[in-house]
């Protein structure tokens, strides 16, 4: 999970610092904005993450073979 939430950060602030830089800004607001793209790309991946999870796990339960029903004696 802390892996998740790091890749996410880092994405997060090359995408702002990128789009920041190439748009011409200021030094001060490129870091600011990265900053602030940093902390949105790491919740937005801890989200992914857990409906990724999530979905894995729905999708593992729904593939388990049904328990065998127990016998019924005749009498």
């Amino acid at each position: 999970m802390r892996f998740v939430f790091f890749i996410g950060g880092m994405a997060g602030f090359f995408l702002a610092a990128l789009s920041g830089w190439s748009a011409g800004r200021a030094p001060d607001r490129i870091f600011l904005d990265a900053a602030l793209g940093c902390l949105a790309g790491a919740f937005l991946f801890r989200w992914l993450w857990n409906v990724m999870l999530r979905g894995l796990r729905e999708t593992l339960l729904a593939r388990r073979p049904a328990p065998a029903a127990p016998a019924r004696e005749k009498p």
